[in-house]
């Protein structure tokens, strides 16, 4: 029994300057499955992804390893560098084979229905990000995320390169860009340091029943006021927030080794709707 990939149909470039194609995983020449190999440039550098990974027959016979593994071969002739997949929360089969090939979950996803706004707690004060201060809390947030991706088994330079700019291009009119919520929490003696601040754009994208999809871009609460609750009620900001714009679907990106953020998503009543995995090429 021979298994092999071959091209379903042209290769075509995407949107950010990479390359994409669709095959099909053939057994004796008979179609059992498809999957997608992509590749995207992030500082000078190639990323690929596997996606839509599917066995339509024969499952449990190591064709979705067979598929995966040539279409890591297919994005390493494209000068990649790493490989991602991201796994469905209900996928826990799915979840096994990428633990089995060596990919290591590296940040997950979480998504909340929004109801009713919860209250917020007393003695606090919301005001929005100044403009001066908008690029200096860019740039902190922008060397915490290289450090989160080194501490997430990419390699400095590679960290650099994910996270050089991308989430700034999201703010083409700083602080006065519409549809984001740029605030910061403070206490109610006035003090100049903020407790925490958040970023969430209220529409992203829009959900395959075409509702809007808000999402969390930054929550971050000052090194000396942490332990208090500012992250919580942050997150509840966020909500109220949502709810105010017409907006009932939020959601984040947590890294898996946060475990203290992911404790206080899951006790908002976040839930997991995706993991990404990753291994390097």
């Amino acid at each position: 029994m021979t298994t092999t990939l071959r091209p379903e149909g042209p290769e075509t470039p995407t949107a950010a300057g990479g390359r994409t194609r669709r095959w099909r995983i053939l057994t004796n020449g008979h179609p059992v499955g498809t999957l997608r190999t992509t590749a995207t440039p992030y500082g000078g550098q190639l990323w690929g992804e596997i996606s839509e990974l599917e066995v339509a027959e024969g499952r449990g016979r190591g064709r979705g390893t067979f598929g995966a593994l040539a279409a890591e071969e297919v994005l390493r002739t494209w000068g990649c560098v790493r490989v991602d997949v991201k796994i469905p929360g209900s996928a826990p089969v799915a979840r096994a084979l990428a633990a089995t090939l060596g990919y290591t979950e590296r940040m997950r996803t979480m998504t909340k229905r929004l109801a009713g706004a919860p209250a917020l707690p007393a003695g606090l004060v919301v005001r929005p990000v100044a403009a001066d201060a908008l690029q200096p809390w860019l740039d902190r947030g922008a060397e915490r995320f290289a450090r989160s991706l080194v501490a997430s088994g990419l390699t400095e330079e590679q960290a650099r390169a994910k996270s050089g700019g991308g989430r700034q291009n999201l703010l083409p009119q700083g602080v006065d860009t519409p549809g984001v919520v740029l605030t910061a929490l403070y206490g109610a003696d006035g003090g100049p340091e903020p407790y925490g601040t958040l970023w969430v754009a209220l529409h992203l994208r829009d959900l395959p029943d075409g509702e809007p999809l808000a999402w969390v871009m930054v929550v971050e609460v000052s090194p000396a006021h942490r332990g208090r609750g500012h992250g919580r009620t942050l997150m509840l900001l966020a909500e109220r927030e949502c709810l105010a714009a017409g907006v009932r679907t939020l959601g984040l990106n947590v890294f898996t080794d946060n475990a203290v953020a992911v404790r206080l998503y899951e006790s908002l009543g976040y839930r997991v709707t995706e993991h990404l995995y990753g291994k390097a090429l």
